[in-house]
């Protein structure tokens, strides 16, 4: 394959990634318009955010596992229509239920697209160099795109209804159908092994009820009979994944290689992905909220402000394979995870602040932090696995991230809801102002406490306002506060992986012998499968 036909096929791979990221976070500055037509429940609106991702990681194993088997160009090219269609279902969504139906459908499209994007990264680029900076740029693609979910949802809702930021999605999946047809090529496992049905639906049967347990138990973190239903589900979930595990290391033919596990830097790189896009997605739940109802923006003006943050992770994402050549790959990743955590802890001082320089500075160090963290991780990763099982390792990999994601937005979000809604309730302004049935509506949503103030009298109004920003902003403070004792913690476990990894002599090597560089580039060549 040309020089010109690689990176043209990395362009094409890029446009879903983009796409798929986007839509993790688009959402966050729709939240106003959308509560607005459709008047959503506090736990709805959450479900319409983060199910989408919870699909997402749920079914990328098996995703991956399916590309390695079929092909990964034809999984993109039955993925590519599905999303498209779901995007126009949620576009036109008339009820919270239809909208969450239609977020599932869009997860479910999306898990199909992830994983052979990465995939085919390494049968596009079998040459080390060329593949970590087609990396780089995926990973650019990915965290910058979840970034850019408000700038563009910004910029869009200044002219169009709510629904645009998702009827965007059909002409440009037609574009990339298109595109896949003409220039990807063909990959996937010459000996796949049979498919292992038990073990396909133990991944999702385990991944899916801890997932629903940690957003559960974030809202309400008593452990009253409330909490018997989610801790349920989550020993279920957990004895479901053992068993999956359990299984995967008596086959021949296992749908993730876990033993791959064993190895520090590959355990600590997906930790590290995990963790970024986590705290990241979790603040970019807030951001958009905070621009627009706590200082006042309109849509656009929000995803302006906006814009440093996604420019931030996509210059730390594509500038980290340079970095490399300098210091260590370790060094980079740690660098990096230091400024998520500087980021985090300026986060915190946005209450007190008189000008947005400090959100900016905030915005800065956050997107340069994540870029930095997490985008050498994913060559850890793909380099670590066999290249005929390069989709089920680009799938733990984007698991991780979509994991992450709908981890963010779902204990950090509903940590920082749940603050928002009893510092709302506690507020001395609002006694003998408000009903209890007025004050349990604007205990939902920021957006709902502000419609609300709309049409009460002004001089009541401007209280409720002024309370629900300020109770919404300690919320805020809360989720920054959790996400930098997190990066800290995910720090010093870095700081040991990623150390064995390299005195291992694996692959955060950043100049590997030539000789041996060759040679496994020619078995790479002889083990992919590939068809021009």
């Amino acid at each position: 394959m040309s020089a010109l036909r690689r990176w043209s096929a990395l362009a094409v791979l890029i446009l879903p990634v983009l796409l798929i990221s986007i839509d993790m976070s688009v959402l966050g500055i729709a939240v106003p318009a959308l509560s607005a037509d459709l008047e959503p429940t506090s736990s709805q609106l959450l479900w319409i955010i983060d199910l989408y991702s919870f699909l997402l990681a749920g079914l990328l194993i098996l995703m991956g596992s399916l590309g390695d088997r079929y092909g990964r160009r034809l999984l993109l090219l039955i993925g590519a229509p599905a999303f498209g269609l779901a995007s126009v279902m949620a576009a036109f969504s008339t009820s919270p239920e239809m909208l969450i139906a239609a977020r599932a459908l869009l997860g479910l499209g999306g898990a199909t697209l992830m994983p052979s994007t990465l995939g085919l990264l390494r049968t596009i680029f079998p040459d080390r160099k060329e593949r970590r900076a087609a990396i780089a740029v995926w990973a650019a693609a990915f965290s910058g795109g979840a970034a850019l979910g408000p700038v563009v949802g910004g910029l869009l809702l200044e002219h169009f209804w709510w629904g645009s930021v998702f009827l965007i999605n059909a002409p440009i999946m037609v574009i990339f159908l298109i595109l896949a047809i003409l220039l990807l090529p063909e990959a996937k496992d010459p000996n796949p092994g049979p498919f292992d049905l038990p073990s396909a639906l133990l991944s999702i049967a385990g991944m899916l009820p801890v997932v629903y347990a940690f957003k559960t138990l974030a809202k309400d973190p008593s452990l009253g009979v409330s909490a018997l239903l989610p801790l349920a589900a989550l020993v279920a979930g957990l004895t479901l994944l053992v068993l999956f595990v359990r299984r995967q290391r008596r086959l021949e033919h296992p749908m993730i290689d876990v033993g791959l596990f064993t190895r520090p830097g590959f355990s600590a790189a997906v930790l590290i992905n995990v963790i970024a896009v986590f705290t990241l997605l979790g603040v970019m739940f807030f951001f958009p909220q905070y621009l627009m109802l706590v200082q006042g923006m309109g849509s656009g003006q929000a995803g302006l402000w906006l814009l440093p943050l996604a420019l931030a992770t996509i210059v730390g994402s594509l500038t980290s394979p340079f970095v490399a050549k300098v210091v260590s790959v370790r060094g980079v990743i740690l660098s990096g995870l230091v400024l998520l955590t500087a980021g985090f802890v300026t986060a915190t001082r946005l209450d007190d602040a008189e000008t947005l320089t400090t959100f900016v500075l905030t915005s800065l160090l956050i997107g340069v932090g994540v870029g930095l963290a997490e985008t050498l991780t994913n060559d850890v990763i793909l380099t670590t696995a066999p290249p005929s099982r390069a989709g089920a390792a680009s799938a733990i990999s984007e698991t991780g991230y979509e994991f992450g994601g709908a981890m963010g937005t779902a204990v950090l979000g509903t940590v920082g809801m749940a603050v928002y809604a009893r510092s709302l309730g506690a507020a001395d302004d609002l006694a003998g102002n408000l009903t209890a049935s007025q004050l349990d509506g604007a205990r939902q949503t920021l957006g709902a406490a502000h419609e609300l103030a709309d049409r009460l009298p002004a001089e009541v109004g401007t209280v409720l306002r002024e309370a629900a920003s300020d109770a919404f902003v300690t919320g805020m403070d809360t989720v920054a506060w959790v996400s930098s004792v997190v990066i800290l913690s995910t720090l010093v476990i870095a700081w040991r992986g990623l150390r064995t990894q390299a005195q291992d002599g694996a692959e955060v090597e950043s100049t590997p012998s030539p000789v041996r560089a060759v040679e496994e580039d020619r078995i790479e060549l002889d083990r992919a499968g590939v068809s021009r």
